[in-house]
């Protein structure tokens, strides 16, 4: 079973959350443990996952990376009016080389999203992504990826990847199943205007971290197209997380980044989530803040609309709106009141997309559209699919 390359929850950290409140998401959760094995997963919506890696990063200081500061914070908090199972699967100890880790993690990922349980990834360095983003291979789909992040982390491809360089290697890597990347909060005097520029060419989203600080909604539909989120610790500004550890003055705040795994839980589509640069030296501010991120994304699984099915799209109300030589369509859903519009797909075209796609929008977007302002983040998805 694929599943064997996590090593179990210590009975010490099992004690610890049986005896906190029966109430409490502790006492609730499934384990693995050393005397039952992996737990019966047919139940479970939610399983958290730590991978003990952190050998590319660039300022490689943490040989321990043990999260159960994470978990013990976690397992202490109360469910809100919930209606999920979540287990705690353990950790995915360092292999021989950071292949051999790679190798484990995206057969690990690959198996719970087969599965339809969602791996909540606890990592440590960042370029874990990209074994995270490789365990969709076996799927028949285009992939999107949203990285919360103060930087592109696009580096050189010709490169040794590192936690800073990793998103090359997943464009250029066969097989391509990348259709978009979307940076959220990045701040532009740690990215080289080279990077802004070809993340422009490349017509992946930007969105700088003062515009969604401003309007933390902008970010709905963006998390609402993505199959997989990562979040890094460094995008949190070093004030919310109570360390020093991280320098930064600039980032999101606790209540933002809560609101940011919230709406990464909402999406329909999201099958793994991942907190990345963990480091065993942040106090216990910061691992309250990183379990109330994980408590927020399964409070936002809990109360999916499940709109992603056939049944619901055909209860779309469809909205055609004419702008220069293109028709643009919109849908709108009656349940949840969100919106989509349609990439058309050209037959005869070797285009990345096999079939017509609805992208995620906001109702912005379609009075836009009906004032002659063709969407960008339509445009864009237009552009990519026709490379």
């Amino acid at each position: 079973m694929e599943l064997d390359f996590l090593s179990p929850v210590s009975e010490e950290l099992i004690a610890y959350a049986k005896n906190l409140s029966q109430h409490s998401i502790g006492a609730k959760a499934k384990f693995n443990s050393v005397l039952n094995g992996i737990p019966d997963l047919s139940d479970v919506q939610i399983a958290i996952i730590g991978i003990r890696e952190n050998r590319l990063a660039e300022s490689y200081e943490d040989s321990l990376l043990n999260f159960d500061g994470i978990r013990k914070a976690f397992y202490g908090l109360f469910p809100g009016n919930w209606h999920l199972n979540i287990a705690d699967l353990g950790d995915i100890q360092q292999g021989d080389t950071v292949k051999d880790t790679y190798f484990a993690v995206e057969k690990t990922v690959a198996t719970l999203v087969k599965m339809e349980v969602i791996p909540v990834i606890l990592g440590g360095s960042q370029d874990l992504i990209y074994a995270q983003y490789r365990a969709y291979d076996t799927l028949d789909e285009m992939v999107n990826l949203v990285n919360v992040d103060a930087r592109f982390d696009l580096g050189d491809a010709e490169q040794v990847i590192s936690n800073k360089s990793y998103v090359s290697k997943i464009i250029v890597n066969e097989p391509y199943n990348l259709f978009n990347y979307s940076n959220i909060g990045y701040q532009t005097y740690f990215n080289s205007q080279e990077e802004i520029e070809l993340m422009d060419r490349l017509f992946f989203d930007a969105y700088r971290l003062g515009e969604i600080s401003n309007d933390i909604s902008l970010i709905e539909p963006i998390m609402r197209a993505a199959n997989l989120v990562s979040i890094d610790i460094n995008s949190i500004e070093a004030g919310s997380l109570g360390s020093s550890f991280f320098k930064s003055p600039n980032g999101f705040n606790g209540k933002e980044i809560c609101a940011i795994s919230r709406y990464a839980g909402l999406s329909d589509k999201v099958s793994s989530f991942g907190v990345f640069e963990y480091n065993s030296a942040l106090g216990e501010l910061s691992n309250m803040l990183l379990a109330q991120m994980i408590w927020y994304f399964a409070e936002g699984v809990n109360y999916r609309n499940n709109e992603n099915t056939v049944a619901a799209k055909q209860e779309f109300v469809k909205y055609q709106v004419p702008v220069d030589d293109d028709v643009l369509v919109f849908f709108k859903s009656p349940l949840s009141g969100r919106w989509w519009i349609e990439i058309p797909y050209v037959a005869n075209r070797n285009t990345k997309l096999k079939r017509s796609t609805l992208l995620p929008c906001s109702e912005e977007d379609y009075l836009e559209a009906c004032n002659q302002v063709i969407p960008e983040r339509w445009y864009k998805a237009k552009r990519k699919n026709e490379v």
